[in-house]
């Protein structure tokens, strides 16, 4: 019988009597694979063959460093007023995480279990997320920000069969049983109401013993990441330990980081490469899914208190943070590097926000859920060599390709290309669809052929994803971003670029932001140019203004043909970072 149908009482003798059994052996898979031998000793494993689970990267760092603090919490205010802050070693981290693993094993969350994980960014996001990647159990994480209805449309996507998370989330569940007929293990952080289930406090094993993780393999799946969504359907990436582990190397070989050093992640998920890399993560006191609306001073408190030497911020609210600190002359001395990812990010943001540095740079990575990071660059390069050319409207420089990141430019099309070809390509300083190859690169979506056959191109035995990006490449191997291929406006005359045509309507100082948009069907759409005044317009004459822009337009060449101008209250903007435009949703409002 489910637990869903029985009683309070049965529910609870059921759970004791789960409680009491003996125990399975962790990982106890008896199909999986033994590498064959031959007579001179076993034979080599492709390199996706190779055994990987990335909770060995943290367990390696509790061996190394137990003492150090691996995550930091804010937890409340003292009677004077000073935030007090709770935390995890890395030891705890590490056997709290064991003990979690061998009571999910227990009850049935074992190796390739897809599980709903909807936590807050809290210490038990970190034990959870550990413990399932020991027991080898695959994570399916949506952004809480996307909305109710497109959320459990993400999750009912992934044929979940276990659901993970806090209070509100059940509700959820409860509210929308018909997509969550899969889920058939149930587990609650915090006050567990009506629902049946088990709470977190009876799945940690005590005492501790040792869990040895999963021998996952490199090419074995071991989460799936849903895209927000903000062009087009949420779709389901899948990771496999292989891309994790490529990541953590990556970002820690290209960017430096140490296992002296403290981070400030400020998308949370982000945050689990933390241990990974040795570093301490200091979780911040703000909503994750509303950056552009965190408390500056609580986000400055919080890297002074700490001794914050990497801070990882989407543009929106390194705008809010930057904005506050230079006004208030703030210098931020422990800073050793601020990465910013997430939506373009524009040369005044990082001009902005370098006032309160003193020695570090910030970095604008780029990539996507698909593959991250791709390509990057510091804003020394940016502010002193490629800005006054973004300015003019050649496109935002996002920098050249990281490790073994192969990345190339092809002919712009929106149909599938099922096999590569040098042909594709285009010339340097032609725009194109920028693709990648490499290990940070994901293979396939979660049961989506269509999105698949749309963003894959099959290279040999490897695969290349496009991006959906355009972009072109100079002669010193820095690619230039113009924006996404969807957004791309195709007149009679040819087509316009989102992020080039914008610039030159972005340097009014009445303008916060613009964004370009075609009215009607290719290859005949009215371009239209969308204006968000600074201030939300106060003290502006909109009528002025708006005469400036379209005389500025019409003596550029890239934007002479936009003579509609629209001005708006406040862009949408994507649920994960605050930066990115909608655009499509503009194109509704403004038909």
């Amino acid at each position: 019988m489910d637990t869903a149908d029985q009683t309070g009482s049965e529910q609870m003798q059921q759970e004791n009597d789960n409680l009491q059994q003996d125990r399975i052996p962790p990982n106890s898979d008896t199909s999986e694979e033994v590498p064959p031998e031959t007579e001179s000793g076993p034979v080599s494993m492709p390199r996706s063959r190779r055994t990987v689970n990335i909770a060995n990267r943290m367990k390696d760092m509790a061996a190394r460093q137990p003492h150090k603090r691996a995550v930091v919490y804010p937890a409340g205010w003292d009677e004077n007023g000073r935030v007090a802050y709770t935390h995890l070693t890395f030891m705890q981290l590490d056997r709290e995480s064991d003990c979690l693993a061998r009571g999910l094993d227990r009850v049935g969350i074992r190796r390739g279990t897809r599980t709903v994980l909807m936590v807050n960014p809290s210490l038990e996001f970190f034990v959870l997320t550990f413990a399932l990647f020991k027991t080898g159990a695959v994570p399916v994480i949506v952004d809480p920000g996307m909305g109710a209805k497109r959320m459990v449309r993400c999750l009912k996507e992934s044929m979940p069969e276990a659901f993970i998370g806090i209070s509100k989330a059940h509700l959820l569940r409860f509210l929308y049983p018909a997509y969550f007929k899969t889920v058939r293990i149930r587990v609650t952080v915090g006050r567990r109401w009506f629902w049946g289930g088990y709470s977190l406090k009876q799945l940690m094993d005590l005492p501790w013993k040792p869990y040895p993780a999963a021998e996952t393999r490199a090419d074995e799946m071991a989460a799936v990441l849903f895209t927000t969504g903000s062009t087009g359907p949420a779709k389901g990436v899948v990771y496999t330990h292989g891309i994790f582990d490529a990541q953590v190397s990556l970002i820690g070989s290209h960017f430096g980081i140490g296992p002296d050093e403290a981070d400030l992640p400020t998308f949370p998920l982000f945050s689990l490469f933390d241990p990974a890399l040795g570093m301490t993560a200091v979780i911040p006191d703000m909503d994750p899914t509303r950056p552009a609306m965190a408390d500056p001073e609580k986000i400055i408190e919080a890297i002074m208190d700490q001794g914050i030497t990497n801070m990882f911020a989407s543009p929106a609210l390194l705008n809010r943070v930057g904005g506050f600190g230079s006004a208030e002359e703030i210098r931020l001395p422990t800073l050793r590097r601020v990465i910013s990812a997430g939506a373009p990010v524009t040369p005044d943001n990082l001009e902005q926000f370098s006032r309160m540095l003193e020695n570090a740079e910030i970095f604008t990575p780029y990539g996507a859920t698909e593959a991250m990071p791709v390509l990057s660059i510091g804003s020394r390069e940016i502010l002193q060599e490629t800005r006054k050319f973004s300015e003019k409207g050649y496109g935002l420089c996002v920098g050249r390709p990281l490790g073994d990141v192969e990345v190339q430019l092809i002919k712009i099309t929106d149909d599938p290309i099922d096999e590569w070809s040098d042909h594709l390509l285009v010339g340097d300083g032609e725009i194109g669809e920028i693709t990648v190859k490499g290990d940070v690169v994901t293979q396939q979506y979660f049961e989506r052929p269509e999105s698949d056959a749309l963003s894959k191109i099959r290279d040999g035995n490897e695969v290349r994803h496009r991006m959906g990006d355009l972009g072109w490449r100079d002669n010193r191997g820095r690619i230039w971003f113009c924006g996404r291929k969807s957004q791309r406006v195709i007149t009679e005359n040819g087509s316009l670029f989102t992020v080039p045509c914008e610039a030159i309507f972005n340097r009014h100082p009445a303008v916060y932001r613009s964004a370009l948009i075609g009215l009607g069907d290719p290859p005949r759409q009215k371009p239209v140019i969308c204006i968000e005044l600074k201030n939300g317009g106060k003290g502006i004459d909109a009528d002025t203004v708006k005469q400036e822009l379209l005389n500025m337009a019409a003596k550029n060449g890239m934007t002479k043909e936009i003579k509609t101008l629209l001005f708006h209250e406040s862009f949408p903007v994507d649920v994960r970072h605050n930066s990115k435009i909608f655009r499509e949703k503009l194109t509704e409002w403004a038909s």
